[in-house]
């Protein structure tokens, strides 16, 4: 059996065409230094024509701060507006509350820093050992600034799991925050992050959730997730390298954070350090508009990006399923992407080689799927994986079957296989 009948490609069901999402990305023409096939989508996605217009476009405009005299000011405000309400669609929230920041990263060492100021010690903060780094160390450094205690909620790492119960367990009355991740980076685990809300809510705490993986690949919708703060990238679903923290106004209107004396006092700008990159927030705009119009439908953005996202999961699910189906036939390959639900992300280990030593042989065959443990320190460790971690393959909108064809066969010289 070929590698590429592992699965035998079948309709979606849907209107979903690759073909004419591929052609908007001049990054996957084939050509000298091009035609790569992209599983590396997890650690940041190809970015369509579109956006880099919409970047290019604002920078050559008139542009200065934003008010509403010149039009340079007007050009940026227009840009300032529209990267609001853009992600107030894509995450079913107030425009008012969506707060801009140079990466996730940032965003959340700044609001746990803030957080922190009413802490004490006696109060605890609950973290997760399959989250990223960057929804741990904020909140482990600034509890023990604190003086607060930090609990673990651990995961299965036979299953990759991470259930409801196991949030629950460390959960007490002194609890003052709970931050988990929606969508792991490395395995691609989805917790149920409602029933853990509703847990966490109940013992009077607030929900910080890691939404970076997650709204790559689902159709996000915070108030129905339960989470009080949730941020994402938008560099991770075809937009700009840039972070976003989205949050209800009446949860942000307390809380003060540092900041300039000038600097504006509003919700969300006191959040919102320094200039904003106007450039950057025209480029999420239009990367939310890319993915409204993914597939032919009708309504509103947020009813076009619902009916764009679900097309979207069943095409990358699709696809996951082929390739999972060959890892799992392959002797000698250890798969830990293992739970019922999870995003179209899969992390495998190899008996007898290196994983380091795969991924450059996918390289050298233009199949890029990086290796390593992809800053989920805990996780990584949790699973028993060395210093080279393991080989990733994500799925992304525009991979298609000939990308996952390429993979298997490469993967098939480099490990064997069927």
């Amino acid at each position: 059996m070929r590698v590429t009948d592992t699965v035998s490609p079948t309709s979606t069901g849907t209107s979903y065409d690759v073909a004419r999402v591929r052609a908007r990305f001049p990054q996957l023409r084939e050509g000298e230094g091009l035609g790569a096939a992209h599983f590396d989508g997890p650690g940041g996605t190809q970015t369509p024509d579109v956006v880099a217009q919409a970047v290019y476009d604002t920078l050559v405009a008139p542009l200065a701060n934003d008010d509403r005299v010149t039009p340079a000011e007007r050009n940026a405000s227009r840009a300032l507006a529209s990267g609001r309400a853009a992600m107030a669609d894509l995450l079913q929230v107030p425009p008012e509350g969506v707060v801009f920041g140079r990466s996730m990263t940032q965003l959340t060492m700044d609001l746990a820093r803030t957080l922190a100021l009413g802490w004490a010690p006696g109060d605890e903060v609950v973290v997760s050992r399959l989250d990223h780094d960057a929804n741990v160390r904020p909140w482990t450094i600034a509890a023990e600034r604190a003086g607060a205690t930090v609990r673990w909620a651990d995961f299965d790492p036979e299953t990759g799991e991470l259930d409801a119960e196991q949030v629950a367990a460390v959960l007490s009355d002194h609890t003052r925050l709970v931050a988990v991740t929606a969508a792991s980076n490395l395995i691609g685990t989805r917790p149920d992050i409602p029933a853990i809300a509703e847990l966490v809510h109940a013992a009077g705490a607030q929900l910080y959730v890691d939404g970076v993986h997650y709204t790559a690949h689902v159709a996000v919708d915070v108030p129905a997730l339960g989470a009080d703060y949730f941020v994402c990238s938008p560099y991770k679903f075809l937009g700009p390298h840039c972070g976003v923290l989205a949050a209800r106004p009446e949860i942000l209107q307390p809380l003060r954070p540092d900041k300039l004396v000038p600097a504006g006092d509003g919700v969300p700008e006191r959040f919102e350090l320094g200039t904003p990159a106007y450039e950057l927030l025209a480029g999420v705009a239009a990367a939310v508009d890319f993915l409204a119009d993914l597939v032919p439908a009708e309504g509103s953005r947020r009813e076009r990006l619902v009916s764009s996202l679900a097309a979207v999961a069943e095409h990358e699910d699709r696809l996951r399923v082929r390739i999972e189906a060959f890892l799992l036939s392959t002797p000698g390959v250890v798969l830990h992407s293992r739970a019922a639900r999870r995003a179209p992300t899969l992390l495998a280990t190899f008996a007898d080689h290196d994983v380091q030593e795969v991924r450059r042989h996918l390289a050298a065959r233009n199949v890029n799927a990086p290796a390593g443990s992809f800053y989920a320190y805990e996780a990584a460790r949790r699973l028993g994986l060395g210093p080279a971690g393991g080989l990733r393959v994500g799925v992304a909108p525009y991979t298609d079957d000939r990308d996952v064809d390429r993979l298997l066969e490469a993967l098939a010289e480099s490990v064997g296989g069927a």
